[in-house]
Parts: C-alpha cells; sequence; structure tokens
C-alpha cells in the first residue's frame, strides 16, 4: 500500500478508534517484534514485518470478534506473514549465529555471571540455534512461540490454526529433534 493510502486510510477512522490501537500498538510491539526477530534473524526484516503485522491488524481492527485475545490474534497474522515472505522470497528462517550477533543473547544475558559463565550460555544458545536450523516450518513456529514467546499450546494452536493436538506434536518433535542434534538422549 501507498504511504499515500495508509494515511488516508488512517484519517478515515475516529479519533478514539486510533488512541484504542494505539494502546494495543503500544502493549504488542516488542512481542511481535521479538517474535520477527528470532524468526527471521534479521532486525531490518523483523521491523518490516512487524509493521505489516499491525498495518494489516489496523485494517482488520473494526472486524475483530475478540473470540482470540489479542496477543493471539496479532501473531497468527505475524505467523501468516512469516508464511507468506518464506513462499515469495524463500527465506531462511535460521541463519548461523554470527559471533556476538544472536537475537536470543539479550534475553539470556545475565550481568551476574562470570565471563566464562556467559561464555558458556552463549555457546550453549548457539547450538541450540544451530539445531533448529533443519527444522520442518512448523515446528521452527511452534518452538518459537512456545519458548521466544512463552505462549501456552492453546494460544499456539489459535495463532497457527493448527489444533492443540498437532501443536503437542510439533513440540514434541521439535524438542526431540533439537536433543538428538546437541547429542542429549529424550
Amino acid at each position: 500500500m501507498e504511504p499515500a493510502a495508509t494515511a488516508s486510510a488512517i484519517m478515515d477512522h475516529s479519533a478514539s478508534e486510533t488512541r484504542d490501537f494505539d494502546a494495543v500498538v503500544d502493549l504488542y510491539w516488542p512481542r511481535v517484534f521479538r517474535f520477527a526477530l528470532v524468526s527471521l534473524r534479521d532486525r531490518d526484516a523483523a521491523e518490516a514485518l512487524t509493521q505489516d503485522c499491525f498495518l494489516h491488524a489496523y485494517k482488520a481492527w473494526e472486524r475483530f470478534r475478540g473470540e482470540a485475545s489479542i496477543q493471539t490474534w496479532l501473531m497468527r497474522i505475524a505467523v501468516n506473514l512469516l508464511r507468506d515472505a518464506g513462499r515469495n522470497r524463500r527465506l531462511q528462517f535460521w541463519k548461523h549465529v554470527q559471533a556476538g550477533d544472536s537475537a536470543a543473547g539479550g534475553y539470556v544475558r545475565d550481568r551476574s555471571l562470570s565471563p566464562e559463565a556467559e561464555a558458556l550460555l552463549r555457546e550453549q544458545v548457539a547450538a541450540i540455534w544451530k539445531a533448529t536450523a533443519d527444522l520442518p516450518e512448523r515446528q521452527k513456529t511452534v518452538f518459537l512461540l512456545r519458548f521466544a514467546q512463552e505462549m501456552t499450546l492453546l494460544e499456539i494452536a489459535c495463532a497457527t490454526g493448527l489444533s492443540e493436538t498437532a501443536v503437542k506434536v510439533h513440540l514434541y518433535r521439535a524438542l526431540r529433534a533439537v536433543r538428538k542434534q546437541m547429542g542429549r538422549s529424550e
């Protein structure tokens, strides 16, 4: 959508609707961005996907029925955008962790750790990212929503459009594959 068309669409909505949606953006932008960042492993692409997610949500804001939580609804939009991006540009969802460029590093960093313990922790996080590199798309998505977003199985089911049983199966298989890749028993 052209910037002028986007601005026009925003101006067509009442001020109260815009304020309500601004509160949604303020609350959920970091969560959607974090999911996009760990999925794409590219800050610029994650910012673009997050912006697209909220643009789609804004356009559909009047039609949001509240059958799921706002977070679940937004994550479903984000998951669909990730799928579309993967189909359209054959994106790789995971790249090898480069030294000092771990998207997850900020989530696990603990300043009270010794430099040696922090280095060991970074190596473990890098090993997990590497182990997930060959997971099928659905397993990666479920894995990320569960462990990076800390969503419940039911929330993941709503966000992905899978049944709760299917989410459990994909999560089990993802965990089994990651553990096997890392040389750990189930």
